[in-house]
């Protein structure tokens, strides 16, 4: 039975059988020790950590009792805005920005101890699949390090496939959370559109992105969830969890469900990927869920349209960096328009400029009707289409990559394929629905496969209890040799 690990260091701390100064510096020891190899880390926050560490030992030494979440130490994706902390996106631009505001996320963590360990990697304004667009350079898979984490929030997964956190909020705009799940051999959530707060998140994609939890089991996603989910009126979006908490629904029978399967979502997939997924399906089938095949044209306009309207997105939301208000900004220059221009060429990478180069040209004069307003009727086609698939499912199960991690330097080299990493997973951000990425086997190098799990708007109890039901019969977590062992 795959056991929660926050629950378990929860008791550990309850108990009395671990400080919470001694927990968490067992994971600053071991960032220190492996955070080299795996650059998961771009900022460490110890001085936070243990700070916190001690106000959680002071709760306990009196006797009260603490929240599931407090004492544990964890981490944020460097695109979460966190008080007197540097977050950075992992750009030039951003390089020494610190913000004066917390995120909400990160408000409502801090506001029960959350620990702190430091802000990890991620693919450069959160474009990228692979984490290697990073100013930083990528952060590497724990299962080999010769591979990539993907992207975005690959610090994230990084460092809780390698154990150097143990769960992280990560950013999904395209599929950033699930990807660098799948490729790390972990849980990732990405909510339903609202149900968590982006107040705070930088935006790249402000209809797309997502902020949600990267942990090592899917209870934890549950508890991290029901923890974040709260209704925030700094997000004009935001909406909340609907119903009771997640972790209430867990563990329910599954049988008579109804788990679909669109064969457009196999088109193009890997074989050894493919055959790890009807695997699962298998175990579905054993575990007494009914199985429902059906037709899902419309997948094909889905890398199109994301990739269209995400562009468009990212040229209005990046042009704030001009060197005026804050941010990195041109040594020399001749004149206001001369220090915009320097400013942008040199603070942003190759990727980001590629992608806002694009949504300009999109929304330009001439364009507009040919790119733009023909992709957004089509999300409406997309949105529909999902609508009408639930009619017949309860979740919908797919690949979540077509592949496993690539090695590094690939994704630098071949743009377009990396792209086509996104196939699986941008339908549920064009339609705001939630999914969850699972482990499902291993390929022949032993790099992890991932499945997703897709669910209506607001069915995070429903998925999550699928992706439990199946994680228990199926028993796949895999360790790393990194990190902490507790």
């Amino acid at each position: 039975m795959s056991e929660s690990k926050i629950a378990r260091l929860h008791a550990m701390l309850q108990n009395k059988e671990i400080s919470c100064t001694e927990l968490t510096q067992a994971y600053l020891d071991a960032i220190e020790k492996d955070n080299a190899a795996l650059n998961a880390y771009v900022t460490a926050t110890p001085e936070t950590a243990l700070n916190t560490a001690k106000a959680v030992d002071e709760k306990i030494a009196k006797g009260e009792s603490l929240h599931l979440l407090e004492g544990i130490p964890m981490t944020l994706k460097d695109n979460i805005s966190t008080n007197g902390i540097r977050t950075t996106c992992c750009s030039k631009i951003l390089e020494d920005y610190v913000p004066i505001y917390d995120a909400s996320v990160w408000k409502i963590l801090k506001s029960r101890n959350a620990v702190l360990l430091g802000k990890t990697n991620m693919d450069e304004f959160a474009m990228g699949s692979s984490c290697e667009t990073s100013y930083f350079g990528g952060a590497k898979n724990p299962h080999s390090i010769s591979h990539v984490a993907g992207g975005s929030s690959g610090g994230v997964a990084s460092a809780v496939g390698g154990n150097l956190a143990v769960y992280g909020l990560g950013s999904d705009t395209g599929g950033s959370i699930r990807q660098p799940a799948s490729f790390c051999g972990i849980v990732g959530l990405k909510p339903t559109y609202g149900a968590v707060s982006r107040f705070g998140l930088i935006a790249y994609a402000s209809s797309f992105d997502q902020i949600g939890p990267i942990t090592a089991t899917v209870e934890d996603t549950a508890i991290v969830f029901d923890a974040v989910s709260e209704y925030d009126t700094m997000d004009s979006t935001s909406q909340g969890r609907k119903g009771e908490p997640v972790c209430n629904t867990l563990k329910n029978d599954i049988k008579g469900m109804k788990i679909g399967i669109a064969k457009e979502y196999f088109d193009g997939v890997r074989e050894d990927v493919k055959q790890a997924v009807e695997q699962a399906i298998r175990v579905y089938q054993s575990l007494g869920a009914e199985i429902v095949y059906f037709d899902l044209p419309a997948l094909k306009y889905a890398l199109p349209v994301y990739y269209i309207l995400a562009c468009a997105e990212a040229s209005s939301n990046l042009g704030r960096y001009d060197g005026i208000r804050y941010g990195y900004k041109a040594d020399s220059y001749s004149d206001v328009n001369d220090m915009i221009k320097k400013t942008r060429s040199n603070g942003f990478g190759e990727e980001v400029k590629r992608r806002i180069l694009l949504g300009t040209y999109v929304l330009s004069s001439g364009y507009y009707d040919a790119y733009y307003k023909k992709a957004q009727n089509l999300r409406g086609t997309i949105v529909k289409a999902f609508k009408n698939a639930f009619e017949s499912c309860d979740v919908i199960l797919a690949p979540t990559v077509p592949m496993t991690a690539f090695e590094n330097g690939h994704a630098v080299s071949d743009p377009v394929e990396t792209y086509l990493t996104d196939i699986c997973t941008v339908p549920v951000n064009i339609c705001g629905l939630p999914a969850v990425s699972v482990p499902c086997g291993c390929d022949a190098k032993g790099l992890p496969i991932g499945m997703q799990l897709i669910g209506n708007n607001f069915s995070e109890s429903k998925i999550l209890n699928a992706a439990w039901q199946y994680e228990n019969a199926a028993n796949l977590f895999k360790p790393t040799d990194f990190g902490v062992k507790l």
